[in-house]
């Protein structure tokens, strides 16, 4: 009799071993599920500054907002303002087989559109989509895999802020980068509205920060008023321009909040984060398969903002118009 009360005993007691094995088993298989089941997103932007981690942070918050903070992984990644390191990024997104792609600035649109085909591609902080892919006769759609925001402020306002700004001007000197398309896209508008002024108007592009500084110089030495547009080798170099136009008195106009942060006296600008979480929201009604990314039209921000440096008119001499806001202090 003890004899069969222990073998019962060892099977009871085996049974129970093995449903708390396979108890193990299932749990490890849902924690598998939930992680595989996360949507990836891959953000490749191009460099840290003020308006570009603004677009980003509101971007991540959106998802989170709309898909729940559990159900995404963000991969983010900096591009060192580097086309080619974005296409190293973006290359990688595409190996790992990302749910969805964000790029933020032109470049790293350029170089996550070269990278696939496939991937849903959401731009965000490009200024306009046709010359950035450089598509003809762009109608506001791109097609294909590719959608996004646009950074983009009414040129012909900020061409008329100069005017109004520094009435007496007679030369302006258009800083920026060569490199960025956009760039050049937004000082051949605001050259154009400028001349119609009557205001003599100058070209100044330089390829990179290690030529900024000249350039800079000789901008200041020939220009009553100088403009830059919304380029990011600006808004990571503000610095620069500002130890250069500051003493030689001349006004900065610029074209979004950070830059003239760091060096203008006055903008016509968007909020970045809300630019960016307009984008987020897109992503989100991709990912659920509430919208066809080709389909989508770019969207725009829905007001803009004019704001002036207190720091920089103080030091210039300069009374700041009125309605424009004061730019908070960081």
């Amino acid at each position: 009799m003890k004899t069969t009360k222990r073998l019962i005993a060892v099977l009871l007691s085996l049974v129970f071993v093995c449903g708390a094995f396979a108890a193990c088993g299932e749990s490890n298989e849902e924690t598998t599920t939930a992680t595989t089941d996360k949507y990836k997103i891959g953000i490749v932007q191009l460099v840290e500054h003020v308006a570009l981690d603004a677009a980003t942070e509101g971007f991540k918050q959106a998802v989170i907002d709309e898909l729940g903070e559990e159900n995404v992984e963000f991969d983010v990644q900096n591009g060192q303002n580097d086309p080619q390191t974005c296409s190293t990024i973006a290359n990688q997104f595409v190996s790992n087989k990302v749910d969805l792609i964000m790029a933020n600035a032109t470049p790293a649109l350029q170089s996550a559109a070269a990278a696939t085909a496939d991937i849903p591609i959401l731009g965000t902080s490009v200024t306009e989509y046709g010359v950035a892919l450089n598509i003809q006769d762009f109608n506001g759609t791109v097609g294909g895999n590719i959608s996004g925001t646009s950074d983009l402020a009414p040129l012909d306002k900020q061409a008329a802020m100069i005017t109004e700004w520094c009435p007496d001007a007679k030369t302006a000197g258009l800083l920026y980068c060569s490199k960025e398309a956009n760039s050049q896209y937004q000082v051949d508008v605001v050259k154009a509205e400028l001349e119609k002024a009557g205001l003599t108007v100058t070209l100044y592009p330089f390829s990179d920060s290690n030529d900024l500084a000249q350039i800079c110089t000789t901008a200041a030495d020939n220009s009553d008023v100088i403009y830059v547009p919304t380029d990011n080798t600006v808004a990571e170099n503000t610095g620069i321009i500002d130890n250069i136009c500051e003493p030689k008195k001349v006004p900065v106009i610029a074209g979004e909040e950070g830059i003239c942060s760091g060096c203008g006296i006055a903008t016509l600008s968007i909020s970045y984060y809300d630019l960016g979480y307009t984008t987020g929201k897109m992503a989100a009604q991709i990912l659920k398969g509430e919208a066809d990314v080709s389909t989508m039209a770019i969207g725009y921000a829905e007001t803009q903002t004019p704001k002036y440096n207190k720091q920089n008119c103080d030091a210039l001499g300069i009374t700041p118009l009125e309605g424009y806001v004061a730019i908070e202090a960081e």
